[in-house]
C-alpha cells in the first residue's frame, strides 16, 4: 500500500486532493496539505453529506472520506498537487449508497462467482467556448466531421497535452479523434479491472475539464450539449476473466461470435435489465434527447433506442466487435464513473445466476430496418419512466443495493420535479394563444 506521506516527499506534492462522487456524478474534493496527509490516510476528510447529492440531512454526522492510496495520480499539470480516489465511511461504516462502494461491493459479489470484469470506456465530450454556449472552432462546420484531420489539428495543443499525461500516467492511450458531432472528440486508453477503469474514467473527466480550462475552453459530457448534433456517448467495452487477471472466460474459439456460454448468460443479464438500467447509464433529463433523437446534421445519433444486440454493427444497443468481449452503447456522457461499471456488473452477475438467454441476433441497420423487429423491447422516453422501470425491477435494485436504490430513487425523482416545475420558452411560445 502507498504511504502518502512519503509519496508527498519523494515527488514533490505539497497538496492532495480527497476526492468522492457523490449520487449525481458530482466530483467532490477537499485540498488536504501534505503535512497532514499521514493523519487523512487513516482517519479520512470529514465532509457534510447533506452539502452533496447524497440523501442526507444536515444532523448526520460526519461523513469520512478515506483515501485509497492506490489511486493516487500527481497532476501532470499541477505536479504539486495530486488526486487519491476514497472511500466514504461514517461511525466506523462504509455509506452503502456511495458509488465507489457501491462498485467495490458488486466486485466482491463478481469475486463468488470466480470472475473479475474489466472493461474499458469511450469518453466522448465536446469543447465548447468559455461560456459554453457554441462551438470553440468556428471553422468546425462540415456535415460529416467525424475523423476530420484539419478540425482535430486546430485542438492539437488541447488533445496532445491530455494524451500526453495518460501516456506518462502509464494508462495505454491508443488513439484520440474528431468525433462525428462539430466540436466533439473521443480519447481512448487501455482497459483494465472495472474499478481502475471507474477510477481513471472519474479523473479523465476532471482532466479534461482542467485542460480545457487552461486553454480557454468549456467542455462538457453532457449527452446532448447542442441541438441536431450527435451526443456525447459512454460505451463501454466488457469481459470477465479469471480472478488472476490472465484468462478471459468470456472468450470461445469455436462459437461463431467467439463468446463463451459465460458471456452470453453474462450478456442475458444486460439485456433482460437494459430498460432499468438506464436510469444509471442514461441519469438526467438531457440523456433522453441523445438515445431518443432523430437523425443528426451527420445521418445518425449512433445510439440506440431499442434493446438488441449484434454482431459488429454499430446500430445496435450491444455489439460484438471481437472474440471474448462486447461493447454495450447505451451510456452517455453524464454516466457516474462508478455507477456506470456497476450496473453492468450487477445486471451481468443476474445474468449468470439464471443462465439467461439473450434473445436473438439482429444483423439488420436498425436504423433502416427497425420497424421490422416486432417484440424487442423499447428504451424508455425519458428519465421518468426509466426511474420508474429501475423502481419496478427488484432484482436489480437489490442487486445494486437496497440504500443505494432507495437514495438514488429520491435523488432522481427530486431531480424530475425541479425539472417539470421549470417553465420553458417553448411551452410559452406553443401555448400563449390557447
Amino acid at each position: 500500500m502507498t504511504d502518502l506521506a512519503t509519496f508527498a516527499k519523494e515527488k514533490g506534492v505539497k497538496y492532495f486532493m480527497i476526492s468522492f462522487t457523490d449520487l449525481l456524478g458530482a466530483q467532490r474534493a477537499k485540498l488536504v496539505p501534505a503535512a497532514a496527509i499521514a493523519e487523512m490516510q487513516v482517519e479520512g476528510a470529514g465532509f457534510a453529506g447533506f452539502a452533496t447529492w447524497l440523501d442526507m440531512t444536515p444532523a448526520y454526522p460526519d461523513m469520512l472520506a478515506v483515501p485509497d492510496p492506490d489511486t493516487v495520480i500527481q497532476l501532470p499539470w499541477k505536479p504539486e498537487v495530486a488526486w487519491v480516489a476514497s472511500n466514504l465511511v461514517m461511525e466506523g461504516k462504509e455509506v452503502d449508497q456511495a458509488p465507489r462502494n457501491v462498485l467495490r461491493r458488486l466486485i466482491r459479489e463478481a469475486d463468488k462467482h470466480s470472475i473479475r470484469v474489466k472493461s474499458g470506456v469511450e469518453a466522448e465530450f465536446f469543447l465548447l467556448s468559455p461560456e459554453g454556449d457554441k462551438i470553440s472552432d468556428a471553422y468546425d462546420t462540415a456535415e460529416k466531421p467525424c475523423y476530420d484531420q484539419q478540425a482535430i489539428m486546430r485542438r492539437y495543443d488541447v488533445i496532445s497535452e491530455i494524451c500526453d499525461y495518460m501516456l506518462a500516467l502509464g494508462w495505454g492511450p491508443y488513439q484520440n479523434d474528431h468525433e462525428d458531432a462539430n466540436g466533439q472528440f473521443e480519447m481512448n486508453w487501455d482497459f483494465s479491472s472495472a474499478l481502475v477503469t471507474a477510477d481513471r474514467h472519474s479523473f479523465f473527466k476532471f482532466m479534461v475539464k482542467s485542460v480545457a480550462e487552461k486553454h480557454s475552453l468549456k467542455a462538457t459530457f453532457m449527452p446532448k450539449p447542442l441541438e441536431g448534433l450527435t451526443g456525447n456517448g459512454c460505451h463501454v467495452h466488457v469481459s470477465a476473466w479469471d480472478l488472476g487477471g490472465t484468462t478471459n472466460l468470456f472468450a470461445d474459439g469455436v462459437d461463431e461470435m467467439g463468446l463463451s456460454r459465460q458471456a452470453r448468460a453474462f450478456l442475458g443479464g444486460i439485456m433482460k435489465h437494459a430498460e432499468a438500467m438506464t436510469a444509471i447509464t442514461n441519469p438526467t433529463v438531457n440523456s433522453y434527447k441523445r438515445i431518443n433523437a432523430p437523425r443528426t446534421t451527420s445521418g445518425a445519433t449512433w445510439a440506440p433506442n431499442t434493446v438488441t444486440w449484434s454482431g459488429n454493427n454499430r446500430t445496435h444497443m450491444v455489439r460484438v466487435p471481437g472474440a471474448g468481449r462486447f461493447e454495450l452503447r447505451l451510456a452517455d456522457g453524464a454516466a457516474n464513473p462508478y455507477l456506470l461499471q456497476a450496473v453492468v456488473i450487477a445486471a451481468g452477475l443476474s445474468g449468470l445466476r439464471s443462465d439467461a438467454d439473450p434473445g436473438p441476433r439482429y444483423d439488420i441497420d436498425m436504423y433502416a430496418e427497425g420497424h421490422t423487429v416486432n417484440d424487442a423491447p423499447k428504451l424508455p422516453l425519458n428519465l421518468l419512466d426509466a426511474m420508474r422501470v429501475f423502481d419496478a425491477d427488484e432484482e436489480l435494485k437489490s442487486m445494486m443495493g437496497s440504500e443505494f436504490a432507495a437514495a438514488y430513487m429520491k435523488m432522481k425523482n427530486q431531480e424530475w420535479n425541479r425539472f417539470v416545475s421549470h417553465f420553458s420558452t417553448w411551452e410559452r411560445e406553443h401555448t400563449i394563444d390557447v
